[in-house]
Order: structure tokens, then C-alpha cells, then sequence
């Protein structure tokens, strides 16, 4: 729009430039073909007639009067023509455009008056009631296409033009429509000023009220889009909560900006409640944009209603991207309920797609052991990967073997390593101290030791929970001279027992094996690797040192009074 008025007004100025003296005569604008190569402001091209300004966003550039008085002419020449040149303050060249002469004069619009409002929206900064009775002075005639030319220049201030928009709906004779309303909204939105986008809201209830059939969804749209990018969801909400009051159904959009407004303010509940009215609505986005509706709710832990919605797309024959169902699967395995939704879902992949879905079938596996403690479940699962695809890692193979040792299942762990050996994967040190703490659990420390003798021969280096494991079972069996061994052993090896080794086997020795002098030497041991026992269990070791000698005083005495 603006750049028809850049070339009315730029003709005006070059009639009055190319004016000749001497007969008066001005030559039209289809017969201007070349300025004074002087002009700043322009250069000599090679295509069709073309407007230009030093910067055409801003009208004031040619509002300097060109003065045809002057002595200096301009010399006309035939088969040249004009192009922009680049412009000073953003370095850039624009485009040329070609333009209908007539077009701007048969819209009604008065140009030069165009031109001042514009550059005085441009140059008043916040003053808007200074702005109106200039507006006043100038005795505009308003219709739709001048008030629609001011809104969409760029570089005014929104509040200005917000300013401007109230000022014309007051004047008697324009009347506020549907293409005006939808022009000040895309324009104010363009700030990303709170202040601007609140006083936008105001204005548009106030003409929702007053004037009937103007506003229009689409205009609600962008005003909920606006107050999500400003991260303000509650005023976003406000927006579509504004739909019925207006006689309006919200679209798939209204529902996604609303969601997203108010998801980026983690008003995770109230984002649920628009999304269920969007399915009660059947009136979904595109799968992109489910796909984001999907990872917000998940992000919120609210999971449950995101697989309602990934239900409702399922219907349709269309699916959310990979990453949107992934994260739904991973997320609906943290919580016991709703584990065998994540089941549900892993039918849904492709041949093609199962073979890049690892890591949503590993995190089934893990929930079905961790959470509803259904290995079987896990462990049938695990087989239908072998069978089927995606070829399970050590990650899905240790979660059941886990699962099988704290079940008790020993056998049945055992058998699935052996299986995870068969198919080229190594057992992980990981995988042989959840075995070891199963038999130690048991009470069968003979066969935990044998698995310890495995790891040592497949991993040069052992973790400190490897040893602790058995340290534990030694000391619930209250054999402390194995453990106090196997803690030797443990340094051996290359692993340094850190303080809670220590601090469990010193409190074994002292509350079951009443063995103070041993506690004290490992207290000892502890010093030398510059490990600190705390206060509690020191005092333990003193409390049964006392005690003992408190008994031995005792015995003594009784001798010899007995003698």
C-alpha cells in the first residue's frame, strides 16, 4: 500500500523538478526518463519505469520542496529509465516495482495530507493526545483505503498508530470495518511491547461491543499469537475465551496458539482444558503442530492427556513426528498407570521405522521393571525385539536381568546373559554386580563369588558397588573376617573403598560382631587413605570398646570375690 503513495508522491515532486520555463509545460510521468545524474538519491538503470526514495518506508524523504524555479534543467533522454539505489542507513539495495500511475489517484486518497499524518505518526513519538488535535487540524476525509494506507506503513509506532485508529473511529462518516481492523491488528503486532499489545486488546473489545460482524477469527488469532510470543497465557486465554462472546467457533489455530501461550507460562492445567475442548471439537492442527502440543504437555507431566491427543490423530490415519511420539512413549513410562499406553503404542511402528525406535522400547522395558514390576512383560518384550527389531543394547538386556535378580529369578538372569553373550554383546560390570547382589540377597554367597570371578576376568577394573555388594552379604551372614578380606581384595584390585565401605563394615563390627578392636583398625586403615569417619560411628567403636572392658572389670571382680 505505502508504495503507491511513495510514487504519487514522488511523481508530484518530479513534475515540479521537470518543470520548463519557458511554455510552462509539464511532461507526464510516462515520458520522465532520467533525472539529473546530481540527484543523491538516484542512478541510472536499465528497466522499466521505477519509483524510488531515499528510504521509501518514510514519506518525509520527499517532502523537501523541489523548487522549479530553479536555473539548474533537466535533461530528458530518450530509452533510459531509473532503479533504486542503496539505501544509507540499512545498506541495503532495494528492489524496483512497477507501478500503475493512475491507481493511487482513483483510490480517493489526498496524498500530500497522507503524507503529514505520516509524518507526524512518525516523528510524535508517545504524544497521542497532542497527536488528535493535530489529526483534528488538518481536516482529513477519512475513508477506508486512507486510514488502511497509515496502518500499513512501516517503522510508526504502535501506539500511535493505536492513537490514530481511536481518533478516526471517533469522526463522524468513517466507519470502522473489517479490513481496517485486521490492518491495525497485523501492525501493532509487529511491536513486541506488552504495553501495545494490552492497549490492542482493549481497543478490539470495545469495537467487538460496539460494532457488529467487524472482527472476524482471524484477527483473534493474531492477538493470541501475539500474547504467547510476549509469554503472556492468561492473556492469551482471555482471547479465546472471548470466541463464543463474539459468535465465533475457534479453529485448529485458535486451540494451538492458545495451548502454546499457555505452555510457555507453564500453565500446564488450564492448557489441558483447551486441549480437550480442541478434541471434543475435532478440530486439530497439522501433525507438526500436534507434535508440539504432544511435547508441551509431556514437558508438563501430562503425559495421559497427551496420549489422548496422539488417540485422536491415530483415528485420522495421521501421525505426529517421530521425536513428538518418542518423547510421549519415554514420558508415559515414568508413571505406573500409564505404562501400558506406551505398550499400545510401540504396535504403531513401521517395519521401516522399528528399526530406529530403541530407545522408546528401551524406556518400555525399564518402566515395565521398574514401575509395575512386570518383567515378564519386560522380558517378552525384549524377545519380540530379538525376533522382530530394533536389536536390543546392554541398556534393555541389564533392566530385565535387574528385574529377574530382584525377583529372585537367578536362574533365569543367568540365562539372560548368557543370551546377550550369544548375540555379541558384552556383559558390563553392571550386569554381573546386579547378579552378584542377587544371590547375595539369597544368602548363596558361593555362586555371588563366582560371578565376581567372571567380571574380574572380562573387566580389568571393577566398581566400588561390585565389592560393597558382597561386603553386604558377608556382613548380614556376619561373616566379617570374609568381608574384612574381600575389603583387602577390593584394594587389590585397583578399587579404593571409599568412606561408606568403611563406615558399613565398622557398623557391622561393632552392633553384630562386637568386634572393636577390628573396627579400630580399620579406623586406623582409613586415616592412611585420608578418609574421615564421621562422629556417630566413632563414637560406636568407643561405646563397645567401653563395654567390653566395662564386662572385663566386671569378670574380674567376680573372680575375686569368689576367691
Amino acid at each position: 500500500m505505502w508504495r503507491s503513495a511513495t510514487f504519487s508522491l514522488f511523481k508530484h515532486a518530479a513534475k515540479k523538478f521537470c518543470a520548463v520555463h519557458n511554455n510552462g509545460l509539464v511532461r507526464s510521468s510516462s515520458s520522465l526518463l532520467a533525472l539529473v545524474s546530481k540527484s543523491p538519491h538516484f542512478s541510472t538503470p536499465n528497466k522499466p519505469f521505477l519509483v524510488l526514495s531515499q528510504n521509501p518506508r518514510f514519506f518525509s524523504n520527499l517532502s523537501h520542496d523541489i523548487d522549479g524555479d530553479d536555473d539548474s534543467t533537466v535533461e530528458l533522454e530518450e530509452g533510459r529509465n531509473f532503479s533504486p539505489i542503496s539505501d544509507e542507513n540499512d545498506g541495503t539495495r532495494g528492489e524496483g516495482f512497477e507501478v500503475d500511475v493512475d491507481k493511487i489517484e482513483d483510490s480517493g486518497v489526498d496524498v500530500d495530507k497522507l503524507e503529514s499524518v505520516l509524518s507526524l505518526l512518525q516523528s510524535s513519538g508517545d504524544a497521542v493526545g497532542s497527536l488528535e488535535s493535530s489529526f483534528s487540524a488538518m481536516d482529513l476525509i477519512l475513508n477506508e483505503e486512507f486510514v488502511v494506507r497509515v496502518l500499513e506503513t512501516p517503522l510508526v509506532p504502535a501506539d500511535n498508530l493505536i492513537g490514530f485508529f481511536k481518533w478516526a473511529w471517533k469522526i463522524p462518516g468513517f466507519s470502522v470495518t473489517t479490513r481496517t481492523v485486521d490492518a491495525l491488528v497485523r501492525a501493532v503486532c509487529q511491536s513486541l511491547r506488552k504495553k501495545d499489545a494490552y492497549a490492542l486488546w482493549d481497543l478490539v473489545k470495545e469495537i467487538g461491543e460496539k460494532e457488529n460482524g467487524v472482527l472476524n477469527v482471524d484477527i483473534l488469532n493474531e492477538l493470541i499469537t501475539q500474547f504467547a510470543k510476549l509469554g503472556k497465557g492468561k492473556a492469551g486465554l482471555e482471547v479465546f475465551n472471548a470466541f463464543g462472546a463474539y459468535g465465533f467457533e475457534p479453529n485448529a489455530d485458535s486451540y494451538y496458539f492458545t495451548i502454546e501461550a499457555l505452555c510457555r507460562r507453564s500453565i500446564f492445567d488450564w492448557a489441558s482444558s483447551v486441549c480437550e475442548k480442541m478434541l471434543n471439537a475435532g478440530s486439530l492442527p497439522d501433525v507438526e503442530k500436534v507434535g508440539n502440543i504432544i511435547s508441551w504437555l509431556c514437558k508438563g507431566s501430562k503425559a495421559k492427556d497427551a496420549y489422548l491427543v496422539y488417540l485422536s490423530m491415530r483415528e485420522k490415519k495421521k501421525y505426529p513426528p517421530k521425536r513428538s511420539i518418542n518423547f510421549l512413549i519415554v514420558s508415559l513410562c515414568r508413571e505406573d498407570e500409564t505404562i501400558s499406553m506406551a505398550v499400545d503404542m510401540l504396535d504403531d511402528f513401521s517395519v521401516e521405522d522399528r528399526k530406529y525406535a530403541i530407545k522408546p522400547y528401551t524406556s518400555v522395558i525399564q518402566g515395565l521393571c521398574r514401575r509395575s514390576k512386570d518383567v515378564d512383560g519386560a522380558k517378552r518384550l525384549l524377545l519380540k525385539m530379538i525376533d522382530a527389531g530394533p536389536p536390543p543394547g546392554n541398556a534393555a538386556f541389564n533392566f530385565v536381568i535387574n528385574g529377574l535378580s530382584k525377583a529372585g529369578e537367578m536362574e533365569e538372569a543367568m540365562k539372560m546373559m548368557k543370551l546377550m553373550e550369544s548375540r555379541g554383546l558384552k556383559p558390563d560390570v553392571y550386569s554381573y554386580s546386579v547378579i552378584m547382589s542377587g544371590y547375595a540377597n539369597g544368602g548363596m554367597m558361593e555362586e555371588a563369588c563366582r560371578v565376581l570371578s567372571l567380571a574380574k576376568k572380562n573387566h580389568s577394573k571393577l566398581s566400588p558397588v561390585t565389592y560393597h555388594t558382597l561386603i553386604r552379604g558377608y556382613c548380614k551372614l556376619e561373616e566379617f573376617d570374609k568381608a574384612v578380606a574381600l575389603l583387602g581384595e577390593m584394594k587389590d584390585h585397583g578399587v579404593q573403598p571409599n568412606t561408606d565401605e568403611y563406615s558399613k563394615l565398622i557398623q557391622s563390627l561393632c552392633l553384630k560382631g562386637l568386634d572393636w578392636k577390628a573396627a579400630e583398625k580399620l579406623l586406623e586403615e582409613m586415616k592412611d587413605n585420608g578418609l574421615y569417619l564421621n562422629g556417630v560411628t566413632r563414637s560406636l567403636i568407643r561405646a563397645v570398646k567401653e563395654l567390653e572392658e566395662e564386662e572385663e572389670g566386671l569378670a574380674t571382680e567376680k573372680v575375686r570375690v569368689e576367691v
